[in-house]
């Protein structure tokens, strides 16, 4: 999940003021606006400033369209109805939790955050979010499962988020390879046959990351679901020591040494996406990053890869979500009246924001882009037109990171400590054994457990 463009102040971080410009352009544009000031006539009328302030801090989007919509059009907007100036930092995807934590060690900072998981370890530092939740239902519909299960702690009652989008994880694979060698790639033991097959023939691996970054912690993840395997089970009990599990890590285990390469070990969130647009890999797990990328570079090989719903295991056709927007309002933010009034806005533009992202933002208010079905049917900038149809169910097949049960605290820090792809790592590599990782890994997991529940967050 690439970002082309350089960051613009020493944190990483793009701050905007409502139109998109950064902070280097407001300083320029200030040193400017003084000088002019300083020939210009005394009676000069001057604009009226906002009454109102609302920081809201939030990722450099993959799509750079959406933050030209979201930052000059819906904030500036927004900001103009509310009264409210508006100030927009977007900074690195990997940053996000580092800011966090400094905002609240600090007690001070945005009002907004928006996280790409279930923020739920922050759930005493942010305000209950239910409000939120009832003005979108009374004025939308119903939010999907996945919305709820990402962002509500059931054992404490509380919304410790909002989710106005989330991003699918479909399979994203090279048509001419697969279609050559004979197999579709729609089960895990597909992949594995087919992507043998493939690399024996052409020597171009499958690519499913085994590091400790976003991609390989999501397909991982789904892995383990199909296999009958997670972290916690639908009561929020820890279940990482499963026959189930063990199954998954000897399957990835022989996944990796008939199929893939030793790169796989030290990937970046990038790394499958340029496996695939070099024409270097024959599947990965990844959102539309891929292709949507291959199309506005015009790549050639773009036109190859096709997408896929989940693979299907022994329990089943599961996919985890690649992302969560989730959004939090600190308890210490200044303007909480405004963040939820914005919120409410933002999920009443979630066609807007579907489009503006290429179809990357899928609404947990479905309701509001009715017309769904017949985008994703029809694409014109897709080879084919209909190569984002599969995700016509997509909802269907989409699952939260704390599923089958509910995110909390335990499964945020798992998430954090990348347990999932270093106990999967550590099998396929031969580190360690498929069953002294998953003793490992599941021991550490249970610790974790341990400590949230003498939280009472679990």
């Amino acid at each position: 999940m690439t970002d082309p463009r350089p960051s613009l102040d020493s944190t990483g971080a793009v701050e905007a003021d409502g139109t998109g410009l950064s902070r280097r352009t407001l300083i320029q544009a200030a040193a400017a606006a003084g000088a002019v000031a300083s020939l210009s006539p005394p009676l000069l009328p001057r604009a009226r400033a906002a009454s109102k302030v609302l920081k809201v801090m939030q990722w450099n989007h993959f799509v750079p369209a959406f933050d030209e919509w979201f930052n000059k059009k819906f904030v500036k907007e927004w900001g103009e109805r509310n009264d409210t100036e508006v100030i927009v930092t977007n900074v690195g995807m990997t940053s996000l939790d580092s800011r966090a934590a400094a905002e609240i060690g600090k007690k001070q900072g945005h009002d907004l955050c928006m996280f790409l998981s279930p923020p739920a370890s922050y759930e005493d530092n942010v305000i209950d979010h239910k409000d939120i939740y009832a003005e979108c239902e009374k004025k939308y519909g119903k939010p999907l499962e996945i919305a709820i299960k990402s962002t509500y702690n059931p054992v404490t009652k509380k919304y410790f988020g909002f989710s106005d989008s989330y991003v699918p994880d479909p399979v994203n694979y090279r048509q001419d390879l697969w279609d050559d060698v004979g197999v579709k790639p729609d089960t895990w033991d597909a992949i594995r046959e087919g992507g043998r097959k493939i690399k024996d023939k052409h020597g171009i691996p499958v690519g499913i990351g085994m590091s400790n970054e976003l991609d390989s912690s999501m397909a991982l993840r789904s892995m383990l679901l199909a296999f009958g395997g997670g972290v916690q089970d639908a009561e929020g009990r820890p279940s990482l020591k499963s026959r189930n599990t063990l199954d998954a890590l000897k399957y990835a285990k022989a996944l990796y040494t008939e199929t893939m390469t030793d790169e796989i070990f030290s990937w970046d969130a990038s790394s499958n996406n340029r496996l695939m647009l070099a024409g270097k890999g024959s599947l990965t797990l990844n959102a539309i990053s891929v292709t949507r990328t291959g199309e506005n570079e015009k790549i050639p090989v773009a036109s190859k890869i096709l997408l896929a719903r989940p693979a299907r295991g022994p329990a089943g056709q599961i996919g985890v979500m690649h992302l969560m927007n989730a959004y939090v309002i600190w308890n210490f933010a200044r303007n909480i009246d405004g963040a939820k009034k914005f919120l409410v806005d933002l999920a009443g533009q979630s066609r807007e924001a579907f489009l503006a992202s290429g179809f990357y933002n899928f609404p947990t208010f479905p309701q509001l882009v009715p017309d769904l079905q017949q985008l994703i049917a029809n694409d014109p900038k897709a080879t084919p037109v209909d190569k984002y149809a599969i995700f016509s169910d997509a909802n269907k097949w989409t699952v939260g990171v704390g599923y089958p049960g509910y995110a909390n605290g335990a499964v945020d820090e798992i998430w954090k400590e990348w347990i999932v792809p270093r106990m999967f790592a550590d099998a396929a590599s031969g580190r360690l054994s498929p069953e002294a990782s998953l003793d490992l890994y599941s021991g550490q997991v249970n610790e974790i457990y341990k400590k949230w529940q003498t939280r009472r967050k679990v």
